[in-house]
């Protein structure tokens, strides 16, 4: 009999790690259990990118390949920091929308399905490329919940962009919009300012957020403050010149086409 192909998936997963062995089995196995049965999600894919870790993330990732088929690991040679990892897994997830969550497990990826149903649902009209996970309730320590809020409330300010939360790992948005926007160093703390400079709208919606169980984190203060506010000129720069023009197509068998 000839083999059956594979159908494409609805949904890529993408989930950045750089040094979290620790949190690879569980919270592969959280995603499954959240994302296995729904008729709304099925099929889909996990795409894991190791973002060059030193201790045995690799091998726990590619461990875990042989229990979850659809499971795909990608590699850097050397670390290049959370954007470049989540770049390099959108380039190549094969869904149409994305979901990324961050690797060390304070993101619940039982959480995913409302957003990408929200994301799904929405009428043509509605131009939503993006929906933004919302941690109303941090679980964090008070240094980073103090960097965060206030780095949030200097960039509403600047960007405009209204999103309460633009740090939190847990996003559903479209691949193509994703593409097509500038790649820059730390450009995934911008996603809702860039999807609205690319011509579409984002939402949040609240989630849950949990204490980090194991392994260490890898921003501080000045890593997650001072770094962000310099950023946030560029972003700036970017929006204050973006340009959407209005294409018309012009067709002589057809007439105008807008």
């Amino acid at each position: 009999m000839p083999k059956t192909a594979t159908p494409s998936p609805r949904l890529s997963v993408v989930v950045p790690v750089f040094n979290e062995e620790d949190n690879i089995r569980p919270l592969i196995e959280e995603i499954t259990a959240a994302l296995d049965g729904n008729d709304a999600i099925a099929p889909y894919e996990i795409i894991y990118v190791n973002d060059g870790s030193t201790d045995n993330s690799l091998d726990a990732l590619k461990a875990m390949q042989q229990q979850v088929p659809h499971l795909r690991v990608l590699n850097h040679a050397r670390s290049c920091g959370q954007s470049t990892a989540i770049h390099t897994g959108v380039k190549a997830a094969q869904a149409p929308w994305i979901a990324t969550l961050d690797g060390d497990g304070q993101n619940v990826p039982a959480d995913i399905p409302a957003l990408f149903a929200k994301a799904i649902g929405a009428a043509p009209a509605d131009n939503l490329h993006m929906v933004a996970g919302w941690r109303t309730r941090r679980k964090d320590t008070w240094s980073k919940r103090i960097s965060s809020k206030i780095a949030n409330a200097v960039r509403s300010r600047m960007l405009k962009d209204d999103t309460p939360d633009t740090g939190c790992g847990l996003k559903v948005f479209r691949r193509d919009t994703f593409l097509q926007m500038p790649y820059f160093d730390h450009m995934h703390r911008y996603l809702p300012a860039l999807v609205k400079r690319a011509g579409g709208r984002s939402i949040s919606v609240p989630v849950r957020h949990r204490p980090r169980e194991r392994g260490v984190s890898k921003y501080g203060f000045h890593n997650r403050l001072w770094v962000g506010i310099v950023d946030l000129f560029g972003v700036n720069w970017l929006l204050r010149r973006a340009k959407r023009p209005q294409v018309q197509e012009i067709s002589p068998e057809n007439g105008d086409k807008t």
